[in-house]
């Protein structure tokens, strides 16, 4: 019977960007729109400050995580050159490097030492960067990939509540973008458990439970120095 596994590890890093994004997205918009709200803001400059937060937050959020995964990339790069340099000029001491890492794990020292001379031959650099250094083809950095989907998923998120302050009538507003704020939040973590193959309950709870608090703290605060409009 042939047995097949899905692994989830290679979705590790579009799905970190785009649930930050997301979730980013909807409690910071969320948040704002209730602190502007209680602050006792019109009809318009609720909606103002909300597509000004979706807009700021798309970008900043596009631009810090090309920043963050750039360093990520340029390490990676810089002891990738390293491997390189020291495979070129000491390729013995680099045998003996994968040698003792294939003994630590479970391997008899003849047994390790033939693994890596069959695998420096196949792919020397390769065999390093993975066990070494820790650096596969699937988990490597990609700089672009993890902007572009924080971006995206940001401006998805925050589109949501935005949503509720446009189609909601003002007496219910409040209630209606935190109640449907905290029900996006607790879709988005069960959605990215899924994907992950991680507990539902857990990552929903958690996303909720923060979400909650950043809202009602934003709306206190909004309450404290609010004036009418």
């Amino acid at each position: 019977m042939r047995h097949i596994e899905r692994h989830k590890t290679h979705r590790i890093g579009w799905l970190r960007a785009a649930v930050l994004g997301a979730n980013d997205g909807i409690v910071s918009t969320a948040s704002l729109v209730l602190g502007v709200a209680m602050a006792g803001a019109s009809s318009k400059s609720i909606l103002v400050a909300g597509v000004a937060g979706l807009v700021a937050g798309s970008m900043s959020m596009a631009a810090g995580e090309y920043v963050s995964v750039s360093s990520q990339a340029d390490t990676e790069s810089a002891d990738l050159d390293r491997e390189r340099l020291e495979l070129a000029t000491d390729p013995k001491h680099e045998h003996g490097e994968l040698k003792t890492i294939y003994v630590k794990r479970g391997l008899d020292p003849q047994l390790a030492a033939e693994v890596a001379t069959q695998l420096m031959a196949h792919d020397a650099l390769g065999a390093h960067a993975r066990d070494e250094l820790g650096i596969s083809e699937r988990l490597i950095a990609r700089p672009i990939q993890a902007a572009l989907a924080s971006a995206a998923s940001f401006a998805v998120g925050a589109v949501l509540p935005l949503l509720v302050v446009l189609l909601a009538a003002p007496a219910a507003r409040l209630w209606g973008v935190a109640g449907s704020s905290l029900c996006f939040l607790a879709l988005l973590g069960s959605l990215a458990a899924k994907a992950g193959g991680a507990s539902l309950v857990t990552a929903a709870a958690r996303v909720t439970f923060w979400g909650a608090l950043a809202m009602a703290i934003t709306a206190g605060i909004g309450a404290l120095f609010g004036v009418t409009a």
